[in-house]
């Protein structure tokens, strides 16, 4: 994963899937391309995966995984499959998709056993202290009553992202970390790294989006600005 970084969680918005899931990660690439200088990490539904990783070059992540090999495992998502279709990292415990710490460290290792990428969400600086601790490869601070509430919590409580990047840092100096809930403009994406994170996990500001290419491009834009500000 390079920084700066924006990561579009496609949740199971009726812009996630099909033509209009498609067209959103295609707005994604098109920025990815124009830039250069920037992650633009897709994450759409299991059900979008082949579809999407057949037409588009931008990184896809899977929203959540199992940490199993294949096997009889009925109505589970095997990491191993996710691996096999050919996606470059996973979500893990998002505020919607809650794990236990133990689960949380399986799903880690196996998908570094793999090879894979992994994003793992806290909701306190507290949490995201203990899974940087498991070295995934991205941490993303979520406070859980502003997901969705276009009220940025690098503007409602920044005090929560610089308690973050703190407290991660005193247990792994390398881990990417990254901020959700609330991403709604440029400006958040400005504020979450002028706070220390490395970028944003967003996407009901994109999802919903009369145009997403546009919303794209002005945050991964402010993050190319902010990063070449703020990260010397």
């Amino acid at each position: 994963m390079r920084v700066p970084v924006i990561a579009i969680n496609f949740k199971a918005y009726p812009t996630a899937f099909g033509e209009k899931g498609l067209s959103i990660a295609k707005a994604a690439e098109r920025v990815w391309r124009e830039l250069g200088n920037v992650e633009i990490i897709v994450i759409p539904p299991y059900t979008e995966l082949r579809l999407i990783l057949s037409n588009v070059e931008v990184p896809v992540y899977a929203q959540h995984a199992e940490p199993y090999g294949f096997g009889a495992y009925t109505g589970w998502i095997p990491i191993d499959a996710l691996k096999e279709v050919g996606v470059k990292g996973v979500l893990v415990n998002h505020s919607e998709h809650r794990l236990r710490l133990d689960q949380i460290v399986e799903i880690v290792q196996k998908a570094r056993n793999l090879g894979l990428e992994t994003l793992v969400c806290a909701d306190t600086p507290q949490a995201a202290k203990a899974v940087a601790a498991l070295n995934p490869t991205a941490v993303a601070v979520e406070p859980p009553e502003l997901i969705g509430t276009g009220i940025a919590v690098s503007k409602a409580k920044p005090e929560v992202v610089t308690s973050t990047v703190d407290a991660v840092r005193s247990v792994n100096k390398e881990v990417i970390i990254l901020t959700g809930a609330g991403i709604t403009t440029a400006d958040d994406v400005e504020a979450a790294i002028r706070l220390g994170t490395a970028g944003v996990l967003v996407a009901s500001a994109i999802m919903k989006a009369q145009d997403p290419y546009r919303v794209i491009k002005s945050m991964a834009e402010a993050a190319v600005k902010a990063w070449e500000k703020y990260s010397k």
